[in-house]
């Protein structure tokens, strides 16, 4: 099997399934792709378009094919000596509908169900409707109103002789104890008697075990015609319509280990950890030894087997104690590595977390992982290609425009404040409890209220700067204490002084006084499992307040906001980056490389256009001015403004400039019909997020359809034609510069330390928006007819629009880096001076490994050297040159598409460097 150096990333789903990938391969290969790296395969919701919803995962996903196509798919990489990478899930599974077994039976059984203590549930509730129930907000309407509207019905199930409740795709089922009060009322002895054997099981040690037959008892009963119409009119007993069906049906749902209510009450009352605030997605207790077990056994299978060769961990950031799950899953992998095939063993397995990183936070190294799914390195390329002389400008026109605060902190505080009181509010409150519980069990701290634990809690959690911290029973570790106190910085700050003996104790409980060094005892147990929920809750909090709220309230420049992202930093120096890769070198060097992921919120090339912004703020400004007086007919009024919003207009506004496509015309009907329905898309997701005017629960139909016509009309009518063109013609001015930044991140990530990560779709030009823009179908089939005619490199440029010089690039660097594995996986990282009138626009680097040696040379913010196409002109250049090491003289490098091995210069002129090609890897000739 070949060496592990590239991947390519694909989202499987019921239109692109495992066996539509198997012709794709030879198309990878010659891309010069190692390993195939795929989202999620296990059973997942019936419909899924990403397989984070997993319903079993005891089996590989029929709608993918089933384990054959996997099978399959993996035996056609082999024949490629082709690696395959597989995403899976810990932290969460689908619950609801009627497809989850674990869900169900936990539902039938409650806390006598085997799988009781698979989900993250707190049985024992302050709230006396919820004592020893599970919350189930799956109801349309309040609890009552369903009933009495007879949207609950009792059905019977008369294949697996089960009693159940129906609410649309939703499964309730029927403890069979409790078969006996329904089957009591049929006129029907056969049935009455199967009912008295129910009601045993009510006091029975092995009611579990005994179900099974007596259910299937009925159902054989059943299926004789008396005995089945029998139990049809006892059905109409329960029919809530009536009030005797009302009384009857409500009472047996009362006497089930769940409590059906609304969806609305999920916020405030849920007794059950979920993925973020999704009802449909419930936490697993991944840290406990049999629900690791059952949860991986297919992964593990698969492992054993050969036909895994590494593992992406979703969303790590949920689990109780990621450290312990990551180092056990290592320990657990090693142990099957040896049962491998022979000719898929492994010298190592790899394994990544999804995870973003705070500003300044690293990785914790001691979890025994390869690194991150690469979201930092993301954030790394923009940073550099973002220019800080625009900042300023660029904020004070956001303030301008939207009237919103120009500090993007303020806003994720602002959004933290709103997700603890909404959405998370249940989460936020059971953190509370936990606390108070721990503050109760000492005398110094008792007199402590609920209220104030809430309002220092809420202080503590606001001034969070990264996503969670990961005490263990030692304690807070010391690479997360400076993040924690600066924490407990700002939170003083907000508090009174009355209230800072509250926030000192919870310093101390929080990782500050470890909870193995307190007697055993429920002392010890509260605290743990305080610091548990409070980093379970600090994760979500951050992401629903930073990308699902504050990315889409604050838009100084778009191209700052995405995943992984501070927008708090706008730019850095070529300094910055070269320490960001020496400091992966040295910790992570397998990190994964990426510059697009199936959940960022532009494409890779759209956030390249935008970042060219940043050089051109002052015509940027002057852009929007004019706009703004020729939109002056297309808004609508809302309320007391206008619709769109001055800030949702202007988002709008970079949302085109950054995904107009190249070759679309501002008079192409047919073509800006079908782009106004991907913008749309857009833009009730980015309205809806930002929960200002309108928001998922509560939709402001007015104002989204006010914002919707502008949309519309902007594209379409034919009095909007001047400023369509007007946008048409600043896409034009900024597509070189984006174009050029594209290219250059494509290098970055497959030459600096780490390995890069391809997003399917992204070797061409990626001018998607956030899901489910960017899942859009992939033209495989043009992609390898433009990779098989094999043009020149000057042809390339020539007609760079169409993407296929970026295609190009890839495949030339990507069979670099498989020609010499070792030289980029293990190679020092060195960067090189650059000098001369623009040294300030040139990053350029070294790789040495065992006397082997590459050079990396890349421009940045060089959009004012630029005409129409992607090269910079000599005489541009100047004296711009690179400094390289003197030893570099005594080799010959052949350049990037170059046939002829040189010895380069000591003194590298840019305008020879980069004279036919916008970038540059010289690679050491072997002549």
């Amino acid at each position: 099997m070949k060496p592990f150096t590239s991947s390519i990333r694909l989202q499987f789903h019921k239109g692109f399934t495992l066996d539509d990938a198997v012709p794709l391969v030879p198309y990878f290969e010659r891309m010069g792709i190692s390993h195939v790296y795929a989202s999620p395969v296990l059973k997942a919701r019936a419909g899924s378009m990403h397989g984070y919803d997993v319903v079993d995962p005891t089996q590989i996903n029929p709608e993918l094919g089933g384990e054959p196509a996997l099978r399959r798919l993996i035996a056609a990489l082999r024949e490629h000596q082709m690696g395959f990478v597989l995403d899976i899930v810990s932290n969460h599974m689908a619950v609801g509908g009627s497809t989850n077994p674990w869900w169900l039976d936990l539902l039938e059984w409650g806390r006598r169900s085997p799988y009781a203590n698979f989900f993250d549930i707190q049985w024992n509730s302050p709230d006396p409707l919820l004592e020893g129930l599970l919350l189930i907000p799956f109801l349309g309407s309040d609890y009552g109103t369903a009933l009495q509207q007879g949207d609950l019905p009792l059905k019977f199930d008369a294949e697996t002789g089960s009693f159940y409740v129906e609410h649309y795709e939703h499964r309730f089922p029927i403890s069979p104890p409790d078969y006996a009060s329904i089957l009591s009322i049929a006129v029907d002895n056969r049935l009455e008697a199967l009912g008295e054997r129910f009601g045993e099981l009510a006091h029975a040690s092995d009611a579990y075990a005994q179900a099974p037959a007596l259910r299937q008892a009925l159902a054989d009963a059943a299926a004789e015609g008396s005995v089945f119409r029998a139990l049809e009119n006892v059905l109409k007993l329960y029919d809530s319509k009536t009030p005797e069906g009302f009384d009857r049906l409500h009472r047996l749902l009362e006497r089930q280990s769940y409590r059906l209510a609304s969806w609305r009450t999920a916020a405030d009352d849920i007794n059950w950890r979920r993925f973020f605030d999704i009802n449909e997605l419930g936490g697993l207790r991944v840290e406990r030894g049999d629900v690791f077990e059952a949860t991986h056994a297919k992964i593990f299978q698969l492992v054993a087997e050969g036909l895994v060769d590494g593992l992406r961990i979703d969303h790590v950031d949920g689990l109780a104690n990621p450290r312990a799950y990551c180092r056990r899953l290592r320990r657990r992998v090693e142990r099957l590595l040896p049962a491998r095939p022979a000719e898929t063993r492994l010298d190592h397995f790899p394994i990544y977390v999804e995870k973003i990183l705070g500003n300044g936070e690293q990785l914790h190294t001691d979890w025994q992982v390869d690194g991150t799914t690469g979201y930092e390195f993301m954030n790394q390329v923009s940073l550099l290609q973002h220019d800080a002389k625009g900042q300023q400008q660029l904020s004070d026109l956001w303030v301008r425009l939207s009237g919103r605060t120009p500090d993007f902190m303020e806003e994720v505080r602002a959004g933290r404040r709103f997700v603890l009181h909404g959405t998370l509010a249940g989460d936020f409150a059971s953190v509370a409890q936990a606390l108070l519980r721990v503050a109760r069990s000492d005398l110094m701290s008792r007199d402590f209220t609920l209220g104030s634990i809430r309002r220092a809690l809420e202080a503590l959690i606001v001034h969070y700067t990264v996503y969670r911290t990961y005490i263990t029973p030692c304690g807070r570790p010391a690479e997360d204490e400076p993040f924690f106190a600066s924490a407990v910085e700002g939170a003083r700050a907000d508090l009174s002084e009355g209230e800072w003996p509250v926030l000192d104790f919870l310093v101390r409980w929080l990782g500050g006084e470890p909870w193995r060094s307190l007697p055993l005892g429920r002392g010890r147990e509260a605290l743990k499992q305080a610091c548990i929920r409070f980093q379970q809750l600090s994760s979500p909090t951050a992401a629903k307040a930073m990308e699902d709220t504050a990315f889409y309230r604050s838009a100084t420049l778009l191209s700052r906001n995405d995943v992984g992202f501070d927008p708090e930093v706008f730019s850095a120096p070529a300094q910055a980056f070269h320490e960001a890769c020496q400091a992966r070198a040295a910790a992570f060097p397998r990190n994964l490389l990426t510059t697009a992921t199936h959940d960022h919120k532009r494409g890779e090339d759209t956030r390249a256009r935008l970042a060219v912004i940043s050089e051109r703020a002052t015509w940027y400004s002057a852009l929007i001015t004019h706009w703004q007086a020729l939109a002056s007919n297309l808004r609508g009024e809302y309320a007391d403004g206008p619709a769109p919003s001055g800030g949702d207009e202007a988002m709008l506004y970079q949302a085109l400039l950054g995904s107009w496509p190249l070759d679309l015309q501002a008079d192409d009907t047919q073509a800006l019909e079908a782009y106004a329905e991907r913008m749309q898309q857009w833009q009730q997701k980015a309205l809806r997020e930002a929960k200002l005017v309108s928001s998922w629960s509560a939709p402001n139909e007015a104002y989204e359809g006010a914002c919707r016509s502008f949309l519309q009309d902007l594209l379409t009518a034919e009095h909007a034609l001047p400023l369509r063109q007007s946008i048409a013609s600043a896409v034009q001015v900024l597509a070189p510069g984006g174009a050029l930044n594209g290219l250059v991140q494509a290098t970055l990530r497959a030459t600096t330390p780490g390995i890069p990560d391809l997003y399917q779709g992204t070797d061409y030009w990626d001018f998607s928006l956030v899901d489910p823009d960017n899942r859009r179908p992939v033209d495989y089939a043009a992609r390898s007819a433009a990779l098989n005619a094999a043009v020149e490199p000057a042809a390339l440029l020539a007609d760079w629009q169409n993407g296929h010089v970026k295609q190009a690039l890839i495949a030339a660097l990507l069979h670099a880096r498989a020609a010499e594995p070792a030289l980029f996986l293990e190679g020092e990282y060195v960067p090189l001076d650059v000098t001369g009138e623009q040294a300030n626009r040139v990053l350029a680097f070294a790789r040495h490994h065992q006397g082997r040696h590459a050079i990396v040379i890349v421009p940045r913010l060089c959009s004012d050297l630029l005409g129409d196409g992607l090269l910079i002109e000599g005489e541009n250049w100047g004296d711009t040159a690179v400094q390289l090491p003197q030893q570099l003289s005594q080799f010959e490098f052949k350049g990037l598409f170059s046939t002829q091995a040189v010895t380069l210069d000591k003194d590298l002129r840019i305008s020879t460097a980069l004279k036919s090609f916008p970038v540059n890897l010289y690679l050491q000739s072997d002549s």
